[in-house]
């Protein structure tokens, strides 16, 4: 098990390596990182495509009570949730598009990854799995 939290350097506009480690191994996705109010905001709003090993990860900055919608979101998502240690404590799979209903993460959260919907599930990721997120 790894005990250090890390992301690699990606290729510009805010876009990282992100792995998440399970029982089969470490997993890598390329994610952009929403780390302001605007963009925590926008999230993937009016995004049409998702690829397979693609996704956006909010960075709350500190863990707090997180809550997430999916307005103007036209692509199903799996929201993972964790801790400041990266630590997944809830997986919302295959949310509902253009939904506004709240996606509570039912406990302090730091870090939200959305991934396309069903990645979870194909990549046997759960709660107690780790994001190896860069460590400050």
């Amino acid at each position: 098990m790894l005990s250090c939290l890390l992301i690699a350097p990606g290729l510009a506009g805010g876009v990282r390596t992100l792995g998440i480690e399970t029982g089969a191994g470490v997993h890598e996705f390329e994610v952009e990182l929403a780390e302001t109010a605007n963009e925590r905001a926008k999230g993937l709003m009016f995004r049409r495509v998702l690829g397979d090993d693609q996704g956006m990860l909010f960075d709350f900055g500190a863990e707090q009570g997180v809550s997430m919608w999916m307005r103007n979101t036209y692509i199903s998502l799996d929201m993972l949730f964790a801790g400041a240690d990266g630590v997944i404590h809830r997986i919302a799979a295959r949310t509902e598009p253009f939904s506004e209903k709240a996606i509570d993460a039912g406990a302090p959260t730091r870090y939200v990854l959305e991934l396309r919907a069903g990645t979870a599930r194909r990549l046997a990721i759960a709660p107690g799995d780790r994001m190896l997120v860069a460590a400050e």
